[in-house]
Formats: structure tokens, sequence, C-alpha cells
């Protein structure tokens, strides 16, 4: 490649942080995007996906073309938005690395994704690192208008940006959440510098439906979570764990009355196929109420934390279609 900067590049990281930060300390905010990270090196004809991780991605998701006799590098996600149009669907996403090429193909035309850049590292032979954001979103603004990389057909995207943070709140309620920027900050390949990024949270509750045990003797691992269908089944549709050590002592008293002898299992794991995912069956009594940052294809993926016990709700109050809202 003739590029200025040579893959792999680890992207720039984010933050943590419970709330946005003020626009008078010179933030700017975008959506965040619930997919893949990626960076697109373009030289000419020769297009490069790389992983958050420095792994090749253009086999997998070979519909993700741009326009011929570019030069540049960009840092963006690959998404693939849910049928209902509400945010994108991870599970859909992740189903797209596979090893066999014809599925491959196959997936790529009936689950197409499409590419959402959120900076430029570098613009033909100019290295943009030590750029600050500000510039370095409007130098990726021209760039766009310039090449018009969303012509053609291409599945491009540029992601919005907001200069406020009452213009961003609307994303903690109706995308992922926001990544916000310091205008002044460089480009910091695998640093968590001059970006911050806040969850959205949403509330639910649950059925408890069963429980893993811990790593350490007598102790709750995680708490298996449930709700009903229009159909009146109950569904796992995630599991909640970070109890207290004494906490984890605890439920196991709290949790026996209720067990049922029988023993559950989990979906398997694309990522820990080898994990033990045997549950203990719980008769579905018991009630609690869980935050959580991102549920997909009816299940709770990540960020689940047990809020309260809810003796005051009946099981059959706790819907699936919690996770629509």
């Amino acid at each position: 490649m003739t590029l200025p900067l040579q893959p792999p590049i680890p992207p720039q990281l984010a933050r943590p942080r419970k709330g946005l930060p003020a626009e008078e300390d010179g933030w700017a905010y975008e959506p965040k995007w619930d997919g893949f990270r990626t960076l697109v090196f373009l030289d000419g004809d020769d297009v490069h996906l790389q992983s958050r991780g420095g792994k090749p991605m253009a086999r997998y998701f070979p519909e993700i073309t741009f326009p011929p006799g570019l030069h540049a590098i960009l840092d963006g996600e690959l998404v693939i938005d849910a049928p209902d149009g509400a945010g994108q669907t991870f599970d859909t996403l992740s189903q797209r690395i596979h090893p066999a090429a014809s599925r491959v193909a196959m997936l790529a035309e009936t689950t197409p994704a499409r590419y959402v850049a959120f900076d430029l590292l570098a613009d033909g032979d100019e290295s943009l690192l030590d750029v600050p954001y500000g510039e370095r979103r409007q130098r990726l603004e021209a760039w766009v208008e310039r090449h018009d990389p969303a012509g053609g057909g291409h599945p491009f995207s540029l992601t919005p940006m907001v200069g406020t943070a009452a213009e961003a709140d609307r994303w903690l309620h109706e995308a992922e959440g926001v990544i916000a920027k310091h205008l002044d900050a460089p480009y910091r390949p695998g640093k968590r510098d001059g970006m911050v990024k806040i969850k959205r949270m949403r509330t639910l509750d649950a059925v408890v439906v069963g429980w893993r045990p811990g790593k350490a003797a007598g102790t709750v691992g995680s708490i298996m979570l449930g709700a009903y269908d229009d159909a009146g089944h109950l569904r796992v549709i995630g599991h909640s764990s970070g109890f207290s050590a004494k906490e984890k002592r605890e439920l196991v008293e709290r949790l026996r009355p209720f067990e049922t002898g029988e023993r559950g299992m989990g979906d398997p794991s694309r990522w820990r196929p080898d994990e033990d995912l045997e549950w203990i069956s719980l008769r579905p009594e018991l009630v609690v109420e869980v935050t959580y940052d991102h549920a997909s294809d009816g299940r709770i993926r990540h960020g689940t934390k047990v809020q309260r016990w809810r003796e005051d709700k009946a099981p059959r109050e706790c819907l699936v279609d919690q996770l629509e809202h």
C-alpha cells in the first residue's frame, strides 16, 4: 500500500462515562453504533477492511465497496440495520463471520451490511493522526462531498455529529448511546484519550428462571432471566451477574426453595463454545428489575444489573415486548 499509514492500526477507544460532558468544555457528539468497529484502507483499487483487533474483514463483507481511485483511511463501523428500522441487529452481523465462501456470498445478498464512517485518519499521502478531531471532522465532511462514496450504490454513510449535549440527548433514548469527542483531541491509536462513551440504559422486569453456580463453591455466578411472549410461553431472554461476594453466597439459600430439580441449557456462545452453560431451573415465581444497555433479536446482550427484587410484581406481567422499548 502507498498510504502514509499501514495496517494494522489499533483504533482510538472511548472511556466509559455516566453522563454527557458539557459542550462548553470543547466536546462534540455522535451516536453510538451497534456493529463491528472497522478501519478502511483505500488505495486505488485496493480496499482493506481491518477489525478492531487488527484482523482482515473484507472476505466476510464483499458487498462493502467504494468508488475506484480513492486514497484514504477511514474509521467507522460495519452495521446491519434491524428489519423494523429500529437500530441495528448485532446478532445478524455476527453471523456474517463464517468460514464457508458460499455462505458468505449468500449472507452478503440476504443480510447486507453498510459502512458508517466517523473519522478520517489519512487523506491521500497525508496522515491526520495529529490533527484535532474538530478539523478531522471538517476534512471528513469535505472528503465525502468531494468523492461521494455513497454514489453508485456503494453502502456508505457519514455518521451524524452535533455540537450540544441537548441535541445529543435523544441518542440516549433512541440509539445505543452517545460517543463524545473532544474537538482538540488528536487521534491516538489504541488509547482512551479524547473520547468518552455514554451508553443508553434500559429497565425491565424479568422472571428468574434459573441460576448458574459461581466459580467458588456454594455461590451463585449468575441468574437466568425470562419473560412471557404473546402466546404465553416463558422465554429465556438473558442473564445477570455482577453480584458481590456476599450476595453470591446469600442467593444460594434465597433461590433453593424454588429449585425444580431440573437443569436448563443456554444457547452456545459464538465466541466461547466450550463454556459450561448449564443452569439450575427454578419455578417462575421470582421477579427482578434489571437495567441493561442493549438487547437484540429478543435477548439482552450485555450490561445487565439487578436493581431490586419485585415481590409486588406478578411473573405473568413480565412480557417480552419490554425489549422493544
